[in-house]
């Protein structure tokens, strides 16, 4: 059987987001049980150098729809980073599942060996689709949806693995 560069990426995002979804819901109803500022949980952070959950959830929606973009051969939309509420994150979330969702598979035909030309550190760098979606792409998103989820879950969201992974 053979992997499309569109089964390996789109589904993928949206499946986790939904599942990211789902989990700012978890938090949205600790915070009203436990009485705690929403605030708090979206400025938490493991370390003070580090990322706070809210910009962890938008870095994770800007590779989602970045990514596609991007394996598609079309330049990625620029949105503002003002979500000031888990109501804004869960917006934001939504739309970018509204956009990976608007392209087609036919689209990603091509994407492999597709250039995808970025701007990293000052510096360009050029990757082939399969090593951007492989080696930056995925590992990326990945890592920034797991520490949003980390983060909810020190600050006591009751979530767990089935959560992350989401329904089968």
């Amino acid at each position: 059987m053979h992997a499309s560069m569109y089964t390996l990426s789109a589904p993928i995002f949206t499946r986790m987001l939904n599942n990211l979804d789902a989990i700012l819901d978890k938090a949205i109803a600790h915070a009203a049980q436990r009485k705690i500022e929403p605030a708090v949980l979206m400025a938490s952070r493991l370390f003070p150098d580090m990322l706070p959950m809210s910009r962890q959830v938008q870095v994770a929606c800007d590779f989602a729809k970045g990514g596609v973009a991007r394996l598609c051969g079309e330049e990625p939309p620029k949105w503002e980073d003002s979500e000031a509420s888990l109501a804004d994150l869960k917006a934001r979330i939504r739309r970018t599942i509204e956009f990976v969702d608007s392209f087609a598979p036919a689209r990603f035909d091509g994407a492999d060996t597709r250039i995808v030309q970025l701007q990293m550190r000052g510096e360009t760098v050029q990757l082939a689709g399969l090593d951007y979606l492989t080696k930056m792409l995925l590992p990326n998103f990945f890592f920034h949806v797991t520490t949003a989820y980390d983060l909810l879950r020190k600050d006591g969201v009751e979530i767990g693995k089935r959560d992350f992974v989401g329904p089968s």
